[in-house]
Parts: C-alpha cells; structure tokens; sequence
C-alpha cells in the first residue's frame, strides 16, 4: 500500500517542466488542477495553457511518469481540456521565475482582457518603456517586445 498524499504528489511534480520553459514546474506554471489519490492509484488533472500547445503529451507522460516513481501501481492523467487556464494560475514564485529566465511575466487581468493595452515591463532592466513588436514570438504563448531604454528585445507570456 503507498502512503502518499496528494502533497507528495505535487511537491514531486515540482520537477517536472515546461519544456518550451523549462525553469518553470507544471505546479507552478498553474496547469495542475486537481491530484486524487485512493490507494495504490493516483488521478492528476492537468489543464492545457494554449490551445494546440505541443508540450501538453510531453508534460503528460512527464507527470505520470514522475507520480509512478512515487510507487502507485496505476496513474491517470487526464487533460482537461474544458478547464479554461489563465496566466493568473501561475503562481507568485513562477512568474519570478519566468522573469529570471528574461521572459516577461504576463500580468494578472481582472475583466476582459484588452490586448490593445498591453505593456510588458522588461526584464533586462525594469524599464516599462517598451513596445510591441510581434504578437507571435517563439512559441503560440509568446510575444515580441522591444525596450526602448535599454535597446534589448524580450518575449512576454502572452496574457490570457
């Protein structure tokens, strides 16, 4: 019988990243939405950040992976595509590290929101003097920015 509780779960699914960013955990990132644990089965619910995002079955088999390690002899692992994920999941500590990784965190949105508003403070220096350069950057949840003080370009997570 494993004696694991739904927190061992997500502090080990702490290791497991984003690939496409990969200082970020799927805990952290905010896209693990619910952890179920009856005896030697595990259930964990995930919720996918964009739609045709092409990290979702890599961080699936990651995630259920991870739990295996744990010792239950069945894990689940269920996208919930129904679940409407927002950057305001990612959690205080993600989006530091998100702004270490030099990739702007979106901000939080409280409404609608306006995508014609958007400024991204830079993460090279701080500066809020920037503007956008491409609605598309590298990845479907970024964008391109540039910072008119200290001249460097940047991707933000695209708000959503």
């Amino acid at each position: 019988m494993v004696l694991t509780t739904k927190e061992d779960i997500l502090e080990a699914l702490h290791k497991v990243k984003d690939p496409e960013i990969p200082v970020i955990s799927v805990v952290d990132l905010g896209i693990i939405t619910d952890v179920k644990v009856d005896g030697n089965s595990a259930r964990v619910t995930m919720a996918p950040t964009f739609v045709g995002c092409p990290a979702v079955d890599y961080m699936r088999a990651q995630i259920k992976k991870k739990v295996e390690e744990l010792g239950f002899e069945k894990v689940e692992v269920i996208v919930d595509r129904e679940y409407k994920w927002s950057t305001n999941d990612i959690s205080e500590k993600g989006k530091q590290l998100l702004k270490d990784f030099r990739l702007a965190p979106p901000p939080n949105i409280t409404g609608e929101l306006d995508l014609s508003n958007l400024q991204a403070a830079c993460p090279h220096c701080g500066s809020k003097n920037t503007t956008l350069n491409s609605p598309f950057g590298s990845t479907l949840c970024r964008a391109m920015y540039l910072c008119k003080d200290c001249k460097l370009s940047f991707e933000q997570f695209k708000p959503k």
